[in-house]
């Protein structure tokens, strides 16, 4: 268990082998867009929503707008009051129920392969849209990744396969 500004976050490994991570939900509300965004990521429209800490949400109609995105990195690094976007739409290959995918250049990611943070965001979103409380959802990065989302009151459960790539020992 780890507590953090975002609040307590916990993880498990499940019998599977996965891992689940336990993060609390971040409800994203409607807002405008912020001038000069729609631009920056190449869209000429979508429904936007704002999240914590100056992170915006952009929900398209279709997965290939979401896929075929190539934003233009430095516009979006000028934005001072842009921390970080998010732009989703349902899926589209019958094994999805959403694509995504999160940029955020001004803070040194010009787009991050998987997003734990975002799909607490996304939970939140296309649970009540959708009318379910568990989402297959694919982050359409150039590394990608998949994982399962699950709503549960005000937490979300984010189950997925991990790769260990450090492992030690902290003597105190």
């Amino acid at each position: 268990m780890f507590h953090t500004r975002s609040g307590e976050l916990r993880a498990t490994s499940e019998r599977t082998g996965a891992v689940q991570l336990d993060f609390p939900t971040a409800p994203p509300e409607p807002c405008g867009a912020p001038a000069g965004l729609l631009d920056a990521l190449g869209l000429t429209g979508a429904e936007s929503l704002r999240t914590t800490g100056d992170f915006y949400m952009f929900v398209v109609d279709d997965a290939a707008t979401v896929r075929k995105l190539e934003p233009d990195f430095a516009a979006m690094r000028a934005l001072n009051h842009v921390r970080g976007v998010y732009v989703t739409a349902p899926g589209d290959d019958g094994e999805h129920d959403i694509v995504s995918r999160c940029f955020a250049p001004r803070v040194g990611i010009d787009e991050d392969p998987v997003t734990g943070s975002m799909h607490c965001v996304l939970s939140a979103y296309w649970c009540e849209r959708l009318g379910k409380t568990e989402l297959h959802a694919e982050q359409a990065s150039a590394r990608g990744g998949t994982m399962q989302v699950r709503l549960a009151g005000d937490r979300t459960l984010l189950v997925g396969r991990a790769i260990t790539v450090l492992q030690g020992e902290l003597l105190v």
